[in-house]
């Protein structure tokens, strides 16, 4: 029986439009029939979609709203496109154009930062919310750009008036007392993605000059402890390489007209065998307290290369994978008689 097929019909109001659009050797729109199942072609300034009714609706629907992105000069990406096909297939399209309505901040080169999925969304939103915050989540989801956005437009707008920025060196001694010289270049490795997100948020001339003043503080979690921070935004990143002790300690240094962001992925924990994870229990223990939110982000908001979200899968299908009665070879118990 020879299947129905449909055809819809797009103008392209400009070829700037219609070459975004396609990108570099029309990977995107090879992307959009790969995923949908559709054929696209373009006849003069139309775009013609072609394939049973349901995949031409979904592509008609994705690259409706690619375009609407596209006039707003919003970037276009092959997992910007995913995420949209995504939507789309889920009847939520309609939220493409939430997700990306308002721009948290500028960084230095002009370039808008504005989120990229609706779990970013959420998080963004339960930041203005809350003072205290959560953002939990594989690698590449943005939490901790996001939060260093919502940091510097904070300052900005005069919110507060110093953003403090800090990680668990683990690997660095974290619990020892070192001193600032030998300290700094031990850490500096660890704090490294805070300096490059800073970077590209306000350019490095700025942030010397705010480095300078005090106005903004990078330095290991160690450093913390004794102190009361006022009037600042504090981001803790990599939170579930802390301690029970650690979180404690960093929860409760928060003073007045302050705003705190915690981030961390659970299922990257680097303390010693033993050692429970601070935002593990964090979780646990402040479910339910108004003022602490609590974000999860998925695969599902990863924005880094497309494989990165793959990669995620991946390991989750392999974590939760249990083979019954066969011993892996990652088992925990020895191989060897007892």
């Amino acid at each position: 029986m020879e299947q129905f097929t449909s055809e819809r019909i797009i103008e392209i109001n400009s070829l700037e439009s219609l070459r975004m659009l396609f990108g570099n050797f029309d990977e995107n729109i090879e992307l959009i029939e790969e995923e949908t199942g559709v054929s696209i072609i373009t006849r003069g300034a139309n775009l013609i979609i072609t394939g049973n009714p349901q995949q031409t609706e979904l592509a008609y629907t994705v690259i409706s709203k690619l375009l609407d992105m596209i006039e707003k000069k919003e970037s276009i990406d092959r997992a910007r496109i995913r995420y949209a096909i995504q939507l789309a297939a889920e009847g939520q399209e309609d939220l493409m154009n939430e997700i990306a309505a308002d721009v948290i901040c500028i960084t230095h080169k002009g370039k808008p930062v504005r989120c990229k999925s609706l779990g970013q969304n959420v998080y963004v939103r339960a930041i203005a919310q809350n003072d205290i915050v959560f953002g939990i989540g594989p690698a590449g989801t943005g939490k901790t750009y996001l939060a260093m956005a919502m940091a510097i437009s904070a300052y900005k707008s005069r919110e507060v008036g110093r953003i403090i920025l800090t990680r668990p060196a683990v690997e660095a001694g974290e619990k020892l007392g070192f001193l600032p010289g030998d300290l700094q270049n031990k850490v500096d490795p660890y704090l490294r993605p805070l300096y490059d997100a800073l970077y590209d948020l306000i350019g490095l001339e700025n942030y010397l000059k705010l480095i300078e003043r005090g106005t903004i503080e990078i330095a290991p979690l160690a450093y913390m402890r004794g102190r009361t921070l006022e009037d600042s935004f504090i981001i803790l990143d990599e939170a579930q390489n802390t301690t029970s002790e650690q979180m404690k300690m960093f929860l409760t240094r928060m003073g007045i007209g302050s705003k705190v962001v915690i981030t961390g992925d659970i299922t990257q924990i680097d303390l010693p065998r033993g050692k429970k994870s601070g935002l593990i229990e964090a979780m646990n223990v402040l479910k339910g307290i108004k003022g602490i939110e609590f974000v999860h982000l998925t695969k599902k908001d990863v924005v880094r290369h497309e494989l990165v979200m793959q990669i995620v899968q991946a390991y989750e299908n392999y974590n939760n994978y249990k083979p019954g009665d066969e011993q892996g070879e990652n088992s925990d118990e020895p191989n060897g008689d007892k």
